[in-house]
């Protein structure tokens, strides 16, 4: 069972960074895209950002040019680096992982990050 674990998450200033990590363990081997997906009270999960196995990577027109993906599979890790936050970036951030590129089976527990106004 595919199990994730996120961590990173916290309170930072308008354009500020934070770096989320999401430990992926057990049956990594049939994993073929990461993600970050985020959710505010009352809206549905977003995605964020997600990245093949192959690398190719997809964000939110949101988030472009201010947050990167990557994965360090010798880690069995995931990475989002967020710079420029700004506070509609505020949200519970899940770590998510899928058998293919549009669907994602396996969740985080989340992790907060929160921009003040």
């Amino acid at each position: 069972q595919v199990q994730l674990v996120e961590s990173g998450g916290g309170l930072v200033r308008p354009g500020g960074s934070l770096r989320l990590s999401c430990r992926v363990s057990g049956g990594i081997s049939a994993i073929y895209a990461l993600g970050w997906y985020r959710q505010t009270p009352g809206k549905q999960r977003e995605l964020v950002a997600r990245i093949a196995h192959a690398g190719t990577t997809d964000y939110a027109d949101a988030v472009k040019g201010r947050f990167t993906i990557s994965r360090d599979d010798a880690k069995n890790t995931a990475y989002l680096q967020m710079d420029s936050l700004q506070p509609e970036d505020t949200a519970v951030y899940f770590c998510t992982a899928g058998q293919n590129w549009f669907s994602f089976s396996y969740w985080g527990q989340g992790t907060q990050v929160t921009i003040p106004a």
